[in-house]
C-alpha cells in the first residue's frame, strides 16, 4: 500500500508502506532506501 510522510516541514515522500515506529512516524520504502517520517492523512 502506499502512503504519504513529510519529512520536516515541507518535503514530502511517497512510497510503499513498510511499518510504524514508536514515535508515532511511519516507514516507506522507495527503491532500496527506506524513510522515516509522519503520516500525511487526507
Amino acid at each position: 500500500m502506499l502512503r504519504t510522510i513529510l519529512v520536516g516541514s515541507t518535503v514530502s515522500i511517497q512510497g510503499v508502506f513498510e511499518g510504524n515506529l514508536d514515535c508515532g512516524r511511519i516507514l516507506v520504502r522507495v527503491g532500496d532506501s527506506l524513510f522515516a517520517g509522519r503520516p500525511v492523512c487526507g
